[in-house]
């Protein structure tokens, strides 16, 4: 557990900059503090990306120099706790929930998700998995705090998403519905809608575009994607860490079309047609972003 109290570490984020994390990089290396799902620095995994291609996108010296000093990891040793701690009706924890590949065994399992669950008769990615856990396993409703508390929801998936680090995307598609998620949002994807008549294609097709100088990647180029698809992440412009799902709905706003809502099949399928096109490349988590 760390000696650092968790209102302080929260405080601590909100007080970071760009100019803040650069300052101290190279002085402290949060990710030594806790236990990642390999011994592979993200940094190295983010260099060594960088080395395959010729990418703006990649090739940012802020990204590379703050990445050692990722307040993410704060929110990961609080998810763990939160993670473990005997909550709920039930008194339990969520120690025993299956992410896939047995009880309890996370390492790895992020990476191998959205992915169909007999259990469930359904396709689910890690939220939705962990909160149908928090149900099954503690007792608590939807409609408890528990569940409707995206802030340690989100703290829970970035500690289930650390021990995936370094491990090569694979979401499953040995289930027909595994590869329907993966077609429904590949149609999303490339489905042009709403008052601009924009699709994710128009930022993230071409290599080499740019947004208000903002080098995007490109869902062509895996090195460059499975950056772009590392959620949950840490982002410095909004001084607090951010979940698939928000990213998600930030695009879709962005694109002046319809809400999005967290862990509906909607989410999922664009996850995992996200995460099908990173596949073999190596997960950044949790990584940090602009």
């Amino acid at each position: 557990m760390s000696t650092t109290p968790r209102r302080l570490r929260a405080a601590g984020k909100w007080l970071l900059s760009l100019p803040a994390v650069l300052f101290l990089a190279g002085n402290v290396n949060a990710g030594e503090a806790f236990p990642l799902g390999t011994k592979q620095d993200p940094k190295d995994i983010l260099l060594e990306l960088n080395e395959k291609v010729d990418s703006d996108y990649l090739d940012a010296p802020q990204k590379i120099l703050s990445m050692p000093n990722n307040p993410a990891y704060w929110d990961a040793e609080d998810g763990k706790e939160l993670f473990n701690q005997k909550r709920g009706p039930k008194n339990a924890s969520l120690a025993n929930c299956d992410f896939g590949q047995g009880p309890g065994k996370l390492k790895g399992a992020y990476a191998k998700m959205p992915r169909y669950f007999e259990d469930t008769g359904r396709v689910m990615n890690p939220e939705r998995r962990l909160v149908y856990c928090m149900k099954t396993l503690q007792g608590f409703s939807e409609d408890s705090k528990a569940v409707q508390n995206r802030g340690e929801l989100k703290q829970m998936l970035t500690y289930i998403a650390s021990q995936s680090n370094g491990y090569e995307w694979a979401p499953s598609m040995n289930h027909p519905m595994e590869k329907a998620m993966r077609d429904a949002g590949e149609a999303m994807f490339y489905r042009r809608a709403g008052k601009l008549d924009q699709n994710c294609a128009t930022c993230h097709y071409e290599p080499g575009t740019n947004v208000r100088a903002s080098a995007m990647p490109s869902v062509k180029i895996p090195e460059e994607w499975t950056k772009a698809v590392s959620w949950p992440a840490f982002r410095l412009g909004k001084r607090d860490i951010r979940s698939p799902y928000q990213r998600m709905r930030g695009c879709y706003y962005q694109m002046r079309k319809g809400l999005l809502q967290p862990r509906t099949d909607a989410a999922v399928a664009m996850q995992t047609f996200w995460l099908d096109a990173a596949r073999g490349q190596p997960a950044i988590l949790p990584d940090l972003k602009r």
